[in-house]
């Protein structure tokens, strides 16, 4: 697939999950509409993230891991990455990916960065958004890039490869922006949620359904069953109650 090729199926995934051509993305919500068992997990730093798919006769079953320790907007782009392998790449089973990388000899995973930074970014909705008079090479701020950035929840090397792609910066232009994060978020009155690691032990989708239901059909054992809980963020006291089908007052 080559860029456009790439740029269109951004485009008709955005339609056909309903999201204008130029709106941000409620991944979260997104992730529930396609019922895509999501997990969050503290990670080493070099694992952005896995995508997991099984065809079977009757369903296609998907999955992604996001590292929660990266910071949101790495996550939010780490999701995008997956959705590719998970819906647009052809005889797609599993991934362990480093994203953000942009490596032109992984022909896939270049797809996948590329898919995720159109996804998250639509040209024409950041054009929308830059004043007339940083609409030319290597004039916009630090306060529209701030304002890019938390109207699409993106990190900042996404938003600046992005930038430099549709021509808006140039790579050495792109150098001013890189450091000093949080610091510009917060002079500006910004939040810094955004570029702070978070979702540990978060679960999308129904993952807490699928294990009782094996459970139920006595598919795995009761301590298998609790430690899937377990997986999901449920404290022992939480198990206590189930283990006893009753809620002390």
């Amino acid at each position: 697939m080559n860029n456009f090729i790439i740029e269109n199926k951004a485009n008709e995934f955005r339609i056909s999950n309903g999201i204008g051509a130029n709106d941000p993305i409620r991944l979260k919500s997104l992730l529930n509409n396609l019922n895509l068992i999501t997990v969050y997990k503290p990670l080493s730093n070099d694992f952005s993230g896995m995508a997991l798919k099984i065809t079977n006769d009757t369903s296609v079953d998907r999955f992604i891991l996001v590292n929660s320790n990266h910071s949101l907007g790495k996550q939010h782009f780490t999701i995008c990455h997956e959705l590719y392998h998970l819906f647009i790449q052809q005889e797609f089973n599993y991934m362990v990916c480093k994203t953000g990388v942009f490596d032109k000899s992984d022909k896939e995973e270049f797809n996948a960065d590329y898919f995720a930074a159109v996804l998250l970014l639509p040209e024409s909705g950041i054009k929308s958004l830059i004043p007339e008079n940083e609409l030319a090479k290597d004039k916009i701020t630090i306060k529209t890039i701030l304002k890019l950035e938390h109207y699409y929840s993106c990190s900042r090397a996404a938003l600046l490869y992005r930038l430099q792609e549709i021509k808006l910066i140039s790579k050495p232009y792109s150098e001013n922006f890189r450091s000093y994060i949080k610091f510009n978020a917060i002079q500006h009155g910004y939040n810094t949620e955004l570029y702070s690691e978070g979702n540990h032990n978060l679960v999308i989708g129904n993952y807490g359904e699928l294990a009782y239901q094996l459970y139920n059909k006595e598919k795995i054992s009761e301590s298998y069953y609790f430690s899937l809980l377990k997986d999901l963020g449920l404290t022992d006291n939480e198990l206590q109650i189930i283990m006893n089908g009753e809620e002390k007052e």
